[in-house]
């Protein structure tokens, strides 16, 4: 598969979308492909048997460049915060919490920059909808919309219907102004967190 060199290494994180679809059938951990339509732009492993969530961007099934790693800092918890970093550096880029109660209803989550300042808050469409999906059935697809401190246009996250595979659909504003290696690492996490619940 041909992949073109971006100036950060990678054109996935030139995109203003993604598709990240759940692998069929995986027994141990869980793996996805990162499509920019029809075209896989990358793939993601989560590993199986871990305490702490360790879950890893690749350009391709492969495995043959790692893009990003996001890893969760602490044991099972219920305000669990994931590091998202840039292996290449060793970097952090950014990280994302959990709302612990706040999530038993209608899941949230604290998006934060390389130095744990909140820049952004992710959050499930709507508590009624929420709710129908908790008590009621997981077939009604989720929605999550990202909105920053700054303002400008929200980010949504999109689940498509489908009561097999989770399949997770992000559209980026061009402006949006935050890090697509960080909204990467989040979108794969909603999809390897969130879609291990339905």
């Amino acid at each position: 598969m041909d992949y073109e060199t971006s100036l950060d290494g990678s054109p996935v994180f030139e995109l203003n979308g993604y598709r990240i679809r759940r692998k069929f059938l995986k027994i141990f951990g869980a793996s996805f492909h990162i499509y920019d339509g029809e075209r896989i732009v990358g793939f993601s492993k989560q590993k199986a048997f871990k305490l702490k969530e360790d879950i890893r961007v690749y350009t391709d099934d492969m495995m043959t460049e790692e893009l990003l790693t996001i890893q969760a800092r602490q044991m099972i918890d219920f305000h669990a915060a994931y590091d998202i970093v840039d292996p290449e550096d060793g970097r952090k880029v950014g990280a994302a919490r959990r709302k612990g109660m706040a999530s038993l209803i209608r899941d949230s989550w604290e998006i934060m920059d390389a130095d744990d300042r909140p820049i952004a808050q992710l959050q499930e469409d709507s508590t009624g909808l929420a709710l129908a999906r908790r008590f009621l059935s997981n077939l009604i697809p989720q929605k999550f919309t990202l909105r920053t401190s700054a303002g400008g246009d929200p980010i949504e996250f999109k689940q498509r219907f489908n009561p097999i595979i989770f399949s997770l659909d992000v559209r980026i504003p061009e402006d949006c102004g935050i890090d697509r290696r960080l909204l990467l690492g989040v979108a794969v996490l909603i999809t390897a967190i969130e879609g291990r619940q339905g």
